[in-house]
């Protein structure tokens, strides 16, 4: 029999030895008897553990219930159960078990906790603060669990109050077993509050220790913040540009004689020069080759530079891109454009010059706001039907244009994944006005939205309802005068799955996709998980293009289909078989598409 000491005060060890690994049997090492709730039972189950084979004798299950019971009183101790009754027997003759009954008696309660500061405490404030966020309250169950997740938030927000060097010594917790309470002390060495100077780059590399030094979010002399620290770290890991990115606070033995430390960034810079190519081919866009060779980090900050090419059946360019991060501000992007464009649709041709700077803020980590200017001058060739007239008569379009767009658009995404989200919502919102000289003169704004949400069915988010809504309008403009690669298409991948590229539109009477002026999509997926990394999705899709600048419903198309997806770890891969509901003669009867990550 094993029965607990009835002193007045006795310390108490915590440990946690509740999470005491099993063995991988389906025999438990003793059978628990007792009048234990099921979330009791079950945990000093999961503590006593399994045994690989039965018992050969009784002295084997003699000390295998002794290493039960010891196992369980551990346990309870741990959960709080201090007067335990707890006996190790043996039962049968023939094939002895080992059994272990458990009485767990009264659970002791929590007393208001006290932190005695070893050496200089910290100031009066901050130690209000930390005293606030201990997160103990009288009267719940004494858990050692929960003992030490008190401790653990002392020294987390020393740490946040700007003393990093705060740990804690051996506590002493008081177990009163006449009043059945535990007291806990801690006793913790805050350390000296740090003040941070600036920034030192260990890495030879081609980064200018100003440019990372001016990312800084702190001034030298603040007091010390990790999320001001952490904060420096994912300015420099959203870059791109590094294989690795390590910042943290100098050891307190570097600390400068003006008494601020200082903060040490270690950064593993990615291959400067990458070239890469690919083949794609697309039963709705025809087939594609490209290439790309990407400088990284030329101008020492950061910096991309690329140039790609691509020829393709529906587009084909060649051009440009340099990307600087972090441009004049933290979190500010200039992203400067050049390239030549030559489009072949069924709806419209054209061979432009296309130059643009763009300035993209990030908000938060995922959302943003950018604002540019973009500049197109070429050829734009096209067939088009004047319907004013009865019958329509064609009309065609060959002109030199050149084309002022201002850019601006912004993006939230409160979904909780990027390529495969269960739950929450995403946002974009696209305005640019437009001015348009050459050949022909016109001023109108096109203006764009589209939202996404996603809504798990049960808790483990195994069946998730996804839909997706687009809008789009064009005001000041007519269908004859805006050029045609500024109207709304609808159609493919990405928009309305069933359909090919620009397929949903409305056709003029040499089967040319007419371009519209409004835009109205929709989409509704159920997506659900398979096992072994598999999900099956089933869709329904619609969109319709309008010719006034309010979307309208007067021809909309419809599709259906349904897909399957095998998650790679880092996110799904997907194939979709979709279908035109309304189909017309020169609809195919299918599409497939095949892609990474979901289609919205």
């Amino acid at each position: 029999m094993i029965r607990p000491c009835r002193a007045l005060i006795a310390a108490a060890a915590l440990s946690p030895l509740a999470f005491a690994p099993s063995a991988s049997a389906a025999d438990p090492r003793a059978t628990i008897l007792g009048d234990l709730t099921p979330e009791l039972r079950a945990q000093i189950e999961r503590a006593v553990g399994t045994a690989a084979e039965p018992a050969g004798n009784r002295f084997e299950a003699r000390r295998r219930a002794r290493g039960a019971a010891e196992a369980a009183e551990a346990l309870l101790r741990s959960e709080g159960y201090y007067q335990p009754t707890i006996s190790a027997e043996v039962e049968g003759d023939t094939r002895p078990e080992p059994v272990v009954r458990i009485e767990p008696g009264p659970r002791f309660l929590l007393q208001d906790p006290v932190v005695e500061w070893v050496d200089a405490p910290p100031t009066p404030e901050s130690a209000a603060v930390v005293l606030t966020d201990i997160g103990m309250l009288a009267g719940t169950p004494a858990r050692a669990a929960d003992v030490l997740a008190a401790e653990g938030r002392v020294i987390a927000g020393l740490a946040r109050e700007g003393y990093p060097d705060a740990s804690a010594v051996p506590r002493r917790v008081v177990v009163d077993h006449e009043t059945r309470t535990m007291t806990p002390t801690f006793r913790v060495d805050a350390g000296a509050l740090v003040t941070l100077d600036g920034v030192r780059v260990e890495t030879r590399g081609d980064t200018s220790p100003a440019w990372v030094e001016r990312l800084a979010p702190w001034r030298p002399g603040a007091r010390y913040q990790p999320e001001a620290v952490a904060e420096l770290e994912r300015r420099l890991t959203e870059t791109g540009v590094y294989d690795g990115v390590a910042v943290a606070l100098a050891p307190r033995e570097q600390t400068l004689a003006d008494g601020n430390r200082p903060v040490i960034v270690t950064l593993t810079d990615s291959p400067r020069r990458v070239q890469e190519a690919g083949l794609s081919y697309s039963t709705a866009e025809g087939t594609g080759v490209e290439g790309a060779w990407t400088l990284r980090n030329q101008f020492g900050r950061a910096d991309t530079l690329r140039f790609g090419a691509r020829l393709a059946t529906i587009d084909s360019r060649i051009g440009a891109l340099l990307s600087l991060p972090h441009w004049r501000s933290p979190g500010r992007t200039l992203r400067i454009e050049s390239a030549f464009v030559a489009e072949d649709t069924d709806a419209y041709r054209r061979q432009t010059v296309v130059l643009a700077a763009d300035v993209t803020q990030r908000l938060a980590r995922t959302s943003w706001f950018s604002y540019g200017l973009g500049l197109d001058a070429g050829r734009y060739e096209g067939s088009r039907f004047d319907i004013s007239v009865t019958p329509p008569q064609p009309v065609r379009f060959d002109r030199d244009l050149a084309i002022l767009t201002g850019r601006s658009s912004a993006y939230i995404d409160r979904s909780n994944d990027p390529l495969d989200p269960t739950r929450g919502w995403r946002m974009s919102v696209s305005v640019q006005p437009t001015a348009v000289t050459g050949e022909d003169t016109v001023l109108f704004l096109r203006t764009e939205a589209t939202g996404s949400a996603y809504l798990p069915l049960d808790p483990d988010a195994r069946t998730v309802v996804a839909g997706r809504a687009r809008f789009g309008s064009i005001s000041g403009g007519s269908e004859l005068t805006v050029p045609s690669d500024r109207l709304f298409y609808s159609g493919g991948g990405g928009s309305v799955r069933g359909y090919s590229f620009q397929g949903v539109n409305p056709r003029l009477p040499d089967d040319t996709p007419r371009g519209g002026l409004s835009l109205v999509e929709a989409s509704i997926e159920l997506r659900q998980q398979l096992p072994r990394n598999f999900a099956g999705v089933v869709f329904l899709e619609a969109g319709s293009v309008g010719f006034s600048e309010t979307p309208t419903l007067d021809e909309v198309r419809y599709a259906a289909g349904v897909g399957v997806r095998y998650n790679l770890g880092f996110g799904p891969i997907r194939a979709d078989l979709a279908v035109p509901l309304s189909r017309r003669d020169s609809d195919a009867s299918f599409q497939v598409y095949v892609s990474f990550g979901q289609a919205f």
